[in-house]
């Protein structure tokens, strides 16, 4: 009986070491860092790395491109209010040689023509230096 007992032992512990090598080997294709999850961890590792520069580069890009935005913007609110300031001074500027409005006489029929256009009269269209100075 007790002969028995120690087959059936040896047996037990044969069994137990194939299943404990058959277990090591299926662990070793687990973790392989080629095929496993062991290879899918290292893969996912690499491209959060490779996210992380891209979004802090994208970050980077943003910051700059909104100081740029700001910028260009307190620019544009600067050359509005320089433009309001010329509107509002063109009202100031004379039209041209203020002339006495001659009233016709109210015994003549005749029609008034034009007088012709001399050479020495005012332009319509007067040129101003890029400088805001007047030529």
């Amino acid at each position: 009986m007790e002969m028995i007992a120690d087959i059936l032992l040896v047996a037990g512990a044969v069994s137990a070491a194939f299943y404990c090598l058959v277990l090591g080997r299926r662990l070793k294709r687990f973790n392989s860092l080629e095929q496993g999850v062991g290879g899918a961890v290292a893969v996912l590792s690499a491209q959060v790395d490779d996210l992380n520069k891209s979004l802090n580069a994208a970050q980077a890009t943003a910051a700059g491109s909104a100081k740029t935005l700001t910028e260009l913007t307190a620019r544009a609110e600067g050359m509005s209010k320089q433009l309001e300031l010329q509107m509002a001074s063109l009202h100031d500027i004379p039209t041209g040689p203020e002339v006495p409005e001659q009233r016709p006489e109210p015994a003549s029929v005749e029609p008034v023509s034009a007088p012709p256009p001399s050479e020495t009269a005012q332009p319509m269209f007067v040129r101003h230096s890029s400088n805001g100075a007047n030529q």
